[in-house]
């Protein structure tokens, strides 16, 4: 009808779909109908919130709700919760949908919109190995995830496996150690970390050891048997069988691009879609993506990365979402900033890590400094280790990773802005750093680390 209101049809209602939806309604009001598909029960969340909730530090779930689909609503928004999209049709300009929350079955029905939003996120990668998929194995995704993780636990479990060495890996076994169980972590990798280089992942093992955590490296998971009840009773690894009453699996994720791969749309490396710095998809018109299922460009390598984080997320939807409301925005990239911990090791990293160099072609040089994280003489100073990752010649830093105790790991900041204007460890070692000894030695470890590089940059080594 002539006059009508364009419609939006977003498909994923967590943190990049509805920053999109609600910065596009906010900017064009009526003019714009914008209808959201969420086939979960929750929206706009803080998955990365999971681990701390079922560690008991978050007190409900309703603490990682940034906004309920009430208030998405109150703001004019269509949201439809329940709602699973089957497929995208690009030429009729439609969407099929189930309704899953229909109280006599679910049903089909199909939805036309003049813009679609791809906010599909990402799904939990899970091994292709027998048992996977029996009872009391889990994995962390979403809220109704974590949900059936306490419920196992209402079991009163005595111990538990945890599958890879990650982000969500270090913080489940964390979790798992504050509910005061026997935690063993299984990774593929020589070291935990795998974003970090090995050297600084040894040091996270050495740390996780040291809390009780039985860390197995280079290990592989064959097997998951069960028990006569059809609960899982062990995991069969290449060097042996570990019993457990519970299994968590933290093997990372993939991004969600199923629909999008069905309707022709294009992929990237990663499995992700590749938009422009609008985050429009390339090569199609209407149709725009945000989130764990689009891959970002790198600014320091210059290569298309898939990175999944809340932080991301957001700002590709308000970008999104401002282009959609006729404004203009961009997301340039990204630097590869991630910081997490386990117990009371604070662990964080930007940029590339040294096999990062090695494929992309830089020729490069690291230091490695050991510093405390305020001054040696204050109470409470904590050791802190940073690495930095330089180029040669030219001194500029290519990367960072720090591992330390409390107070250590949001330095990482300092050295993501520094990446982010392709700052040289001379100039880095210049900065004007706030002091005092409750918060830092004279020499910050940033300007230690950026110092010691700078010396060997000019001493060509």
């Amino acid at each position: 009808m002539s006059g009508s209101p364009e419609r939006v049809v977003v498909i994923g209602a967590d943190a990049g779909g509805m920053s999109a939806a609600s910065q596009a309604k906010r900017m064009r009001g009526d003019d714009l109908e914008v209808v959201a598909l969420e086939r979960g029960s929750h929206t706009s969340y803080s998955a990365c919130g999971i681990p701390y909730w079922i560690a008991g530090d978050v007190a409900s779930v309703d603490d990682l709700v940034a906004r309920t689909a009430d208030e998405h609503r109150a703001n004019g928004i269509d949201l439809r919760m329940r709602s699973e999209a089957l497929g995208i049709d690009l030429d009729r300009r439609e969407v099929e949908v189930r309704d899953l929350g229909n109280s006599a079955g679910s049903s089909t029905y199909r939805l036309g919109f003049d813009h679609l939003v791809l906010a599909t996120g990402a799904r939990p990668r899970r091994p292709e190995i027998p048992g996977v998929d029996s009872d009391g194995v889990f994995g962390v995704q979403t809220l109704d995830d974590g949900e059936r993780v306490l419920d196992a636990l209402e079991r009163a479990p005595r111990r538990a496996v945890v599958v890879g060495g990650g982000y969500i890996g270090i913080e489940m076994a964390e979790a798992m150690v504050k509910r005061g169980l026997s935690v063993t972590v299984v990774t593929r990798s020589p070291e935990p970390m795998a974003t970090l280089d090995p050297d600084m992942g040894r040091q996270v093992h050495d740390a996780m050891e040291g809390m009780g955590i039985d860390v197995r490296t280079s290990a592989r998971i064959d097997a998951v048997e069960t028990g006569a009840d059809g609960w899982l009773r062990s995991v069969v690894t290449d060097s042996g069988e570990i019993e457990t009453d519970i299994v968590v699996l933290g093997t990372g994720v993939s991004p969600e691009t199923s629909l999008a791969s069905a309707a022709g749309l294009p992929l990237g490396r990663w499995g992700g879609l590749v938009t422009d710095l609008q985050m429009r998809v390339f090569d199609t018109d209407g149709v725009w993506a945000a989130g764990d299922c689009v891959e970002s460009i790198d600014l320091v390598s210059g290569n298309r990365v898939h990175v999944a984080l809340g932080t991301h997320a957001n700002k590709q939807g308000r970008v999104l979402g401002t282009n959609l409301g006729g404004g203009y925005a961009t997301f340039p990239g990204v630097v590869g900033t991630a910081i997490s911990k386990v117990c009371d090791l604070e662990i964080a990293r930007t940029g590339l890590k040294e096999r990062d160099c090695d494929m992309v072609g830089f020729a490069y040089l690291t230091v490695v400094v050991e510093s405390t994280t305020r001054a040696g003489y204050y109470p409470g100073a904590e050791p802190v280790t940073v690495k930095l990752v330089v180029e040669q010649r030219t001194g500029r830093l290519l990367g960072a990773q720090i591992v330390g105790r409390e107070g250590s790991a949001k330095r990482i900041d300092t050295l993501a802005v520094a990446l982010w204007h392709r700052m040289t460890v001379e100039e880095i070692s210049a900065l004007d750093l706030g002091y005092a000894p409750p918060f830092s030695p004279v020499w910050d470890p940033v300007l230690i680390a950026a110092r010691k590089a700078a010396d060997r940059v000019r001493a060509g080594s």
